[in-house]
């Protein structure tokens, strides 16, 4: 018996078949390659014979295709040095380590980080290190505030900002962060509290001046800071300031995006409409944390001390007034606004009461803080308009930075003891207003107040 393996006629056919066919292809590609080469003969004779009628001895060496370049035409002398064009592409560093920094002691404690004064070993030069707290980040990595925090100080070179040095990393690869930034004496928060007196009319004009240039700058280059008060403005012994704590800070364009949390800026400094939910917000919101710092300035203590959401709201209204429709137009629309049960009447009563709170302030001071701490965040100036304000023309003015009094610091030698105050808001924690919130009772109890009562706040 035959085994079905075996070769048979058939396969015997097919396999004559697959040669003659291997074979065919052979010759056409060798019929195509001689074709080729006689095409590139006849091509080399033309130009040879084109070389030798224009006068130039062919080399038989060189590719037919590479001609060599003719600067004929180009004036130039024989002294003359072609240079090249080099450009230095920079080199690619690793960030140093904080080891490199002598840690002296430390300052205080915020809510993205811990600040030390230290002294860099090399140089001896005396810095501030902000130690990053990289556990805010939710899936392990590195946190969105921090990166904003970054990006934002390495955006904003300017007199009135901090200086952001550099960035190193923690040793034995521990994986923390620092921020080495320029070192001042002192902040607004911390100094004010053991000055004796507020500070003069003229020196106020004149911080005021620096912190307006500083928050111009920032919105010019599209930056809200997003957390403006006293013990962010640093200020050294020459009488200058610089806004520091860019943990809050993010790059908005225009129009703003739609999707922003309200959950910014430390309680005693937060717009209304901040507290009343609003998601799509602009510069609007440091201008009115700049009012907060301008009345601070004045009475040596903050200005809107709320416990919480509803009682900053309750102490907005009673210094601001209670808004309405004219004066806000479109305010009962934020998401929190439709738990406030406001006075049904309406007249010069219920209106802000900014002058009678700083008698001693001129028209044009008391205008100013007015504007800023503005209900509608569409009727405060911006910075370069606060700078243009005739409250700055009038006498006294400004003193100059380097007739400020120096004060001793205490970040420079003993841990900063402060009393009570919020600190800014925690990335993802949850809004505080709930509920029903009854304002109606607040100018009647205005004199009350007067007389020791307080007002009453109703949460239902």
């Amino acid at each position: 018996m035959t085994s079905r393996w075996a070769d048979t006629d058939e396969d015997a056919a097919e396999d004559a078949r697959r040669k003659a066919e291997k074979a065919e292809k052979k010759r056409l590609k060798a019929e195509k390659q001689r074709k080729a080469d006689e095409e590139a003969q006849q091509r080399a004779a033309a130009d040879a014979k084109n070389d030798a009628l224009n006068g130039h001895e062919y080399d038989h060496e060189r590719p037919s295709k590479r001609r060599r370049l003719s600067h004929d035409n180009i004036p130039t002398t024989h002294e003359e040095e072609r240079k090249l064009l080099r450009f230095d592409a920079p080199a690619w560093q690793p960030c140093r380590s904080v080891e490199r920094f002598d840690r002296l002691n430390h300052i205080e404690e915020g809510s993205y980080g811990f600040v030390s004064r230290a002294k860099e070993e090399a140089t001896g030069e005396i810095v501030a290190i902000k130690k990053l707290k990289l556990d805010a980040a939710r899936d392990g990595g590195f946190p969105v505030t921090a990166l904003r925090e970054i990006q934002c100080l390495r955006a904003s070179r300017h007199r009135h900002v901090v200086d952001l040095r550099e960035v190193v990393v923690g040793g034995s690869g521990t994986g923390d962060v620092y921020l080495v930034m320029e070192f001042l004496e002192h902040d607004l928060k911390t100094l004010q509290e053991d000055m004796d007196e507020p500070f003069l009319p003229s020196e106020v004009k004149t911080l005021l001046l620096q912190l307006g240039s500083a928050v111009e700058f920032l919105h010019d280059h599209w930056i809200l800071h997003r957390d403006l008060k006293t013990s962010n403005i640093l200020m050294n012994n020459q009488g200058e300031i610089k806004l520091a704590d860019f943990g809050m800070a993010r790059f908005c364009g225009d129009p703003a995006p739609v999707n922003l949390t309200q959950l910014v800026v430390t309680l005693w400094y937060r717009s209304p409409e901040l507290l009343l939910g609003t998601s799509t917000y602009d510069t609007a919101v440091d201008m009115w944390s700049v009012g907060c710092v301008f009345g601070e300035l004045l009475t040596k203590k903050p200005l809107l001390q709320g416990k919480n959401e509803v009682d900053q709201l309750s102490k907005i209204f009673e210094l601001c007034g209670i808004p309405t429709e004219d004066t806000w137009p479109g305010f009962k629309r934020l998401p929190n606004a439709r738990s406030l049960r406001l006075p049904s009447n309406s007249n010069n009563a219920h209106g802000p009461i900014v002058r009678s709170r700083f008698p001693t302030l001129t028209n044009a001071g008391a205008s100013l803080l007015s504007s800023l701490l503005s209900l509608n965040p569409s009727n405060r100036p911006s910075a370069k308009e606060m700078l243009q304000d005739p409250y700055f023309q009038q006498d006294p003015r400004p003193k100059p930075t380097a007739m400020f009094p120096t004060f001793p610091s205490k970040a420079g030698q003993e841990k900063r003891r402060r009393q009570a105050s919020p600190n800014a808001p925690i990335r993802g924690a949850a809004p505080g207003l709930q509920g029903e919130m009854d304002f109606s009772s607040i100018f009647n109890g205005r004199e009350e107040e007067e007389k020791g009562g307080g007002f009453q706040l109703k949460v239902v």
